[in-house]
């Protein structure tokens, strides 16, 4: 299933703080994506923040997954969770009638 995870900053984090966790947070992210967790990785373009695309079984694993960031671990950020399923919109277009 695929999962897209919205970063969410928390309001207590500070700037020192993701400086110090920044390259284990981009080691644990890119092992993520060599283990096939993470298939898609973007920031926003509106602000600093990660949107995630995930391949999980469950919003249970994604959510398990993800807690292993130091980010995460650190009660820096939080992500919102959503689970995506294919659009049935096109079947529309071969109704009969």
């Amino acid at each position: 299933m695929k999962i897209l995870a919205l970063e969410h900053e928390l309001p207590t984090a500070t700037a020192e703080e993701f400086q110090q966790y920044s390259k284990d947070e981009a080691r644990k992210v890119w092992a993520l994506n060599q283990a096939g967790v993470v298939r898609e990785s973007y920031f926003r373009a509106d602000r600093s923040e990660a949107v995630l695309v995930l391949e999980c079984q469950t919003v249970e694993e994604a959510r398990e997954a993800l807690s292993a960031l130091p980010f995460v671990q650190n009660k820096l950020i939080a992500f919102e969770l959503i689970p995506l399923k294919a659009y049935p919109g096109f079947e529309r277009l071969f109704e009969k009638g």
